[in-house]
């Protein structure tokens, strides 16, 4: 163990690590993602499910990832299979999250190299925008210059020709990835002093010049006021949960490979802090630049005597941050200008994230087979320009939000959090993490945290997993569309998650070349546990339970699709997933203090005690999403859709209050325990 981390490449310095984990968190995701993510669904009520994503799931979730790559010092696939051999699979699944992402990622950043590209041009023509254009004029000079000048879109699937305009910025944002991380992890922790800061200078002129157009506050109005009833909607709360993982680069590996290369005495949990707190805040200030321009923008029509409210001004798609964003931009003076430094941060800010994604795919694949870095990095570069050609077409558009709908989908990103939880919380030594994380960490991680992971953030997740898998199973939609052909939506999806699970199989049974010395902890048996006969009997009852919960699960999912033969009445069903809720929640609780029990045996735990845990939160999950289910079926009709409010209303300015609060006092005291830690360790130095 030693050699290897002597071996293992560092970071520079500590600020090098949290500028880049926060590159890697803060990224497209926060100004291009968040914004029409939460424009198309539901609007201030996507912001509920996301903050509870980011703190109840997300905070507990990065802690597990630092604390699981430093403490290994190895990236996704090789962290897991150092914990247990064949969880490296879920490595493997997150590595396969990572080559979707990376196809379509450099397709973005090569449309803000474009726009950078015209802002230098207009800066050369006497300061004028090519998209510029005054009044109702000007937003629809916007669009037409995304979608027709520069991407000739067409709405169809099919893929038409290559352009070259959009597949030159492409190829040299791939060309810049490569650049940024061939030579080690040190030039990347140098780079992001450059690439982080700057975004943020222009993401707050951005909101200022947004809060001054006419007509935004009707606007901040929509983002800040939420309409319930589309919290009934699965597939808000499945954006909401994915935009967090998406955003704060979880479930993929990033978070474990970046924490694989940090000093051995870093402050893990200081840091997943500051990161989480400093996400949060980019995305909600992104909300406000763009719903503030929205809000301008509709005022602009009702001016123009054609009034358009603000959920219909703008496309609610991946193409809504290249409307709005250069909409605004073209309202300032010396508007090229101001464009032109736009665009370099969204291009240096998404650059992070972007080679971040590509490190933790290289570091799986040397980690695994040994090969050369600088050979494994150059054949991801060239397969990736290859690949993100695709996206480079004239139908290229459509498949960037169906690429990104799959990994924000039910087997997407959450789902790997929900597998990282059950295995490493219910089969490994999560005491180990705790200890670890602790032992080099200025505030501690409590007996909260082990809960969290095994059985909170799992009954999230799987009850999101279950009611997608439910919305889907009754949405009606066929395997062949009605006209003819066959649902293209369908076939993608069904074709991704399947060549996910088989790459990931191959990886796993391939050999491992790295061998590290890593001591082969067995998994303690059930005769030495104290209270056997009570696992015995609650690992009995939870295959019961599960099997019980799955049952009722397909029961409600065959009387939604088929009413007119309806097998079991919903108040029975209803009434089954209360009592199931409460024996797995029985049976979760004493899984959990068997496996805490273990004390200082140096073993894993007991598989029964484990395999109980899983089932028992599993079968809470499906028992809550049957719930949710008819809840939300009388949620939605009962109550219709809310009226956009023309001004901020009381719970608008709470949610403001809350933020502030929040991202501004966290902060201060995450930045604080650094210092007093430093502090700390500089008086313990003199003293030696």
């Amino acid at each position: 163990m030693t050699d290897l981390l002597e071996k293992r490449e560092n970071w520079g310095s500590l600020g090098g690590f949290i500028l880049a984990a926060v590159g890697s968190a803060v990224g497209l995701g926060n100004l291009w993602a968040f914004p029409y993510k939460i424009y198309s669904f539901g609007g201030g009520a996507f912001l509920i499910p996301y903050i509870i994503a980011l703190f109840a799931v997300g905070l507990p979730l990065i802690i597990l990832e630092f604390s699981l790559g430093h403490y290994t010092q190895r990236a996704a696939p090789n962290a897991m299979r150092r914990c247990v051999k064949p969880f490296e699979g879920i490595g493997w699944l997150g590595s396969f999250m990572c080559i979707l992402i990376i196809c379509y990622y450099p397709v973005i950043l090569g449309y803000c190299l474009t726009y950078l590209g015209y802002s230098i041009q207009g800066i050369f023509n006497g300061g004028e925008l090519p998209w510029a254009a005054e009044g109702v004029e000007g937003i629809n000079q916007a669009k037409g210059f995304f979608f027709d000048k520069y991407l000739n879109h067409h709405e169809s699937f099919s893929l038409g020709g290559v352009e070259l305009k959009v597949l030159g910025p492409v190829i040299i944002i791939w060309i810049l990835m490569y650049l940024c991380i061939f030579k080690g992890i040190n030039l990347v922790g140098k780079i992001v002093w450059l690439t982080v800061p700057i975004p943020w200078i222009m993401l707050i002129i951005l909101t200022v010049r947004g809060l001054t157009l006419d007509g935004s506050t009707e606007g901040l109005a929509y983002y800040l006021s939420p309409d319930f009833s589309e919290l009934a909607k699965p597939i808000t709360w499945r954006y909401a949960f994915g935009q967090v993982f998406f955003s704060m680069s979880l479930g993929w590996g990033t978070m474990i490979a970046y924490s694989s290369f940090l000093h051995r005495k870093s402050d893990l949990n200081n840091n997943a802090g500051i990161i989480t707190l400093t996400d949060f805040a980019t995305s909600f200030i992104a909300g406000v630049a763009i719903f503030a321009t929205l809000g301008g923008m509709s005022y602009v029509t009702a001016q123009a005597g054609n009034a358009v409210p603000v959920d219909q001004v703008a496309d609610k798609g991946v193409s809504l941050a290249f409307i709005a964003f250069p909409y605004t931009l073209a309202q300032l003076p010396f508007s090229a200008w101001f464009s032109f430094f736009f665009f370099l941060a969204l291009v240096t800010l998404g650059i992070d994230s972007a080679f971040s994604i590509t490190e933790t795919l290289l570091a799986s694949i040397v980690d695994k087979t040994g090969f050369s870095r600088g050979k494994v990095l150059v054949g991801i570069t060239v397969a990736g320009i290859f690949v993100s050609s695709v996206f480079a077409t004239q139908g290229g558009l459509n498949w960037v939000g169906e690429i990104d709908g799959i990994v924000n989908g039910t087997f997407g990103a959450a789902f790997l959090g929900l597998l990282e939880c059950l295995a490493i919380g219910w089969l490994y030594r999560l005491d180990y993490l705790r200890k670890h994380s602790n032992s080099c960490s200025e505030w501690p991680l409590g007996k909260w945290w082990d809960v969290s992971i095994r059985i909170v953030i799992p009954i999230i997740l799987g009850t999101l997993f279950f009611w997608n898998i439910f919305d889907k199973a009754t949405a009606g939609t066929p395997m062949k569309n009605p006209e003819g052909g066959y649902n293209i939506n369908v076939l993608v999806t069904a074709a991704v998650t399947a060549l996910g699970f088989l790459l990931a199989g191959l990886a796993t049974l391939l050999k491992t070349r790295i061998q590290d010395d890593v001591p082969n902890i067995p998994h303690l048996k059930i005769n030495d546990m104290p209270n056997r006969k009570k696992i015995r009997r609650h690992f009995s009852s939870a295959c019961v339970i599960f099997a019980l919960s799955i049952a009722a699960f397909g029961l409600t999912i065959h009387n939604t699709a088929y009413p007119d033969s309806v097998i079991l009445e919903q108040k029975l069903v209803m009434f089954l997933a209360y009592l199931l809720i409460v024996s797995a929640a029985v049976d979760a609780f004493q899984a959990e203090k068997n496996i805490s029990c273990l004390g200082q045996l140096r073993k894993l735990p007991n598989i029964q005690a484990g395999a109980s845990g899983v089932m028992s939160v599993m079968s809470i999950s499906a028992c809550l999403s049957i719930i949710l289910t008819y809840l939300s079926d009388i949620l939605l009709e009962d109550k219709a859709k809310a009226e956009i409010p023309d001004s901020l209303t009381t719970v608008s300015y709470i949610i403001l209050a809350f933020v502030t609060v929040v991202v501004v006092g966290g902060l201060i005291w995450s930045f604080h325990r650094i210092k007093a830690s430093k502090n700390n360790e500089l008086q313990e130095t003199e003293a030696i």
